[in-house]
């Protein structure tokens, strides 16, 4: 079986639904699962470094185990400022040993975001996910334009990887496009992680 990782941070909700749904694409391909994981939030008092050991809402917090054992990774953020989350590039900078290993070269991976607006930074923060992921020698794939939904939404979606337009108070709903979209890049990413699973 081909484990999909699929390893998100999420404040308003929106990016756990759209990793809910990147997990129902990966279900759906035999030969392949969806290992669900998250990030920790990061304090904004620098003097305040106590975390919670485990996820009191969702899925467990992402583990270097997870990455060691994954078949391929969809990688998801909210924007922040145009870029990832910090707690999602915290767990990144915190991948070196596995980067020395090698461990995820070769691997598929995707990325997906949730922006306040349509011009909110999607695609800067979805090439900012790709930035570690290209380091680590993974191999990126994105959405094609043979999907109909990405030329005929007018919300979230793009060739970089699925996205959501949330709105500024985070209340607006997947629309149905963006949903296909991101059904359709789990179901992408499960397939090729199972065609190249050794």
């Amino acid at each position: 079986m081909a484990e999909v990782l699929v390893l998100y941070y999420s404040v308003g909700g929106s990016v756990k639904r759209m990793a809910e749904l990147i997990a129902s694409g990966v279900e759906r391909v035999p030969g392949a699962s969806a290992r669900v994981r998250t990030v920790p939030r990061l304090s904004t008092n620098l003097k305040d470094e106590t975390l919670p050991a485990t996820s009191d809402a969702g899925p467990p917090y992402a583990e270097p185990r997870d990455l060691e054992e994954c078949a391929g990774l969809a990688l998801g953020s909210p924007t922040r400022f145009g870029n990832m989350a910090a707690p999602l590039k915290h767990f990144w900078d915190g991948t070196s040993l596995l980067w020395q290993r090698g461990t995820l070269a070769g691997k598929p991976a995707c990325v997906f975001t949730s922006t306040a607006s349509l011009h909110g930074g999607q695609e800067t923060t979805l090439v900012s996910m790709m930035l570690p992921l290209l380091h680590h020698g993974m191999l990126i794939m994105g959405l094609p334009y043979t999907l109909t939904e990405l030329n005929a939404t007018r919300t979230g979606g793009t060739p970089y990887g699925a996205s959501h337009v949330a709105g500024i108070a985070d209340d607006q709903p997947i629309t149905e496009a963006e949903r296909s979209l991101c059904i359709a890049q789990g179901k992408r990413l499960a397939e090729l992680a199972v065609r190249l699973a050794p």
